[in-house]
């Protein structure tokens, strides 16, 4: 059976919304032609496919035009947090205080795969002694060098202790550029000693009770910080309001990625679902649009399994993906080469899962960010993968590691014994870098054999 639904391209989009203009489409004030974000740079996207729902179009525009709301909000009066790290903490508490916008300034690094290597950020990193041994996410220092990218926000975090040796490195290098960080400390998670009193953390985690209260106090820390810029303390109220807002993102995300991932076409291809889950984590600096964004995506993604169509055909491989890519193109070529996303791990799964309601605010929010998978041993980030690999049903496993990325040495292989072990699948590991024309083919050539294996295997 072969779906009904194609990705278009760029010009292609253009054309259709004009067409979807003409037949009444109302858009959004950051709305217009996605062929408008190639003058501003974006050239990376004359080379991707897309989806041709208006859903999908209101999708993009809203993740293009981040930089244009934080310039609008900075205007408005509003004092801008940078969170860096943490992904999906933070930026909770800062978005409970109204007159506060978060952002992620981490997500630089996929400047110069948007903007195809064209604004020099990794050379200033590399003049910064941050050469391309370091993780992607180095064209951070670029971005705040040129100011070209963001405003430099009003106060910037930054998570410590358990995270990532390229980031905390960078971040230092960023503090010693002249831009104080107020760093707060998250300790490698680990298993509670005899006598120890235990948590059980969302996503299944545990923990001993002394690291969450060690986190819960890092976190006062922050709130402290935040109610200062603010103008006004952040209280349990105010902070329990803003976790059943994020909750609401991160139903809609729980619905739409189930559907994506288990329906017998795919609802929604690769790149788009990518796209959704990243809004997790900081709301693309407007918490209340991404619900909006997000609800109507899952309501086109209801539709189409509703009526029975999608993209690719039912005989896709079904594949789950870990770790972003740094290269959205890479998206594309699974689809063309056969596969279809059936389940990720893009680094933040605690971002994802449901904040606890039944507990204090920060207790609840220091709970999450232990749950943080990156946090923990890779064991641990192995087993929720595996978890969620028979959740969906995918038949095959793909790492795609981030050049230089201190955490991508060793820990594909950890995970790719694991579910070999548990799960007999077939696993592939594949770098990205920020731009894959040159090993477009090879890549290619891999995805289309991890393809074939999942085929042969159903014989």
């Amino acid at each position: 059976m072969t779906a009904a639904l194609r990705q278009i391209s760029l010009e292609e989009w253009d054309r259709r919304r004009h067409r979807l203009r003409e037949e009444g489409l109302v858009e959004p004030i950051y709305g217009g032609p996605l062929g408008r974000h190639v003058a501003d740079g974006d050239t990376r996207l004359l080379k991707l496919r897309f989806d041709d729902s208006p859903a999908a179009l209101r999708l993009w525009n809203f993740l293009l035009t981040e930089e244009d709301r934080l310039r609008a909000a900075r205007e408005s009066g509003k004092k801008l947090v940078g969170a860096m790290k943490d992904l999906g903490t933070v930026p909770v508490m800062a978005y409970s205080l109204d007159n506060l916008v978060a952002f992620y300034p981490d997500g630089a690094w996929w400047i110069p795969c948007v903007m195809e290597l064209n604004t020099g950020l990794l050379q200033i990193a590399d003049s910064l002694g941050i050469d391309e041994s370091f993780c992607p996410v180095r064209a951070m220092l670029g971005a705040f060098v040129t100011e070209a990218h963001f405003p430099l926000p009003d106060l910037l975090t930054c998570s410590v202790g358990a995270t990532c040796d390229d980031f905390s490195a960078i971040a230092q290098r960023l503090n010693g550029l002249g831009h104080p960080i107020l760093w707060w400390e998250i300790p490698h998670r680990r298993q509670s000693e005899p006598g120890e009193q235990a948590v059980t953390l969302p996503g299944g985690f545990e923990t001993p009770r002394s690291q969450v209260e060690f986190v819960k106090s890092e976190l006062l820390r922050v709130g402290v910080a935040l109610g200062e810029l603010a103008g006004r303390p952040l209280d349990d109220e105010s902070l329990a309001r803003g976790i059943a807002k994020a909750n609401r993102v991160r139903d809609l995300l729980d619905r739409l990625r189930h559907l994506a991932f288990t329906a017998p076409l795919c609802p929604m291809p690769a790149l788009e679902m990518l796209i959704a889950e990243m809004l997790a984590i900081h709301f693309c600096s407007d918490r209340d649009e991404t619900i909006l964004v997000l609800a109507e995506l899952l309501a086109e993604v209801e539709r189409r399994v509703a009526a029975g169509v999608g993209h690719l055909s039912t005989d896709a491989a079904r594949i789950f993906w870990v770790n972003p890519v740094a290269d959205l193109q890479v998206m594309n070529l699974l689809e063309e080469s056969g596969g279809r996303i059936c389940g990720t791990e893009y680094l933040f799964a605690h971002a994802l899962d449901p904040i606890p309601t039944t507990l204090g605010p920060m207790e609840a929010l220091a709970q999450m960010a232990l749950a943080d998978p990156m946090v923990g041993s890779s064991f641990d980030r192995a087993a929720r993968i595996v978890a969620d690999i028979r959740r969906f049903g995918a038949e095959a496993v793909i790492v795609s590691r981030i050049p230089g990325a201190s955490h991508c040495a060793l820990e594909g292989e950890i995970i790719g014994r694991i579910v070999r072990e548990e799960c007999g699948l077939p696993v592939l590991e594949i770098e990205v870098p920020s731009i894959t024309d040159a090993a477009k083919a090879t890549l290619c050539t891999r995805l289309e054999a991890l393809v074939e294996t999942v085929k042969d295997r159903r014989e």
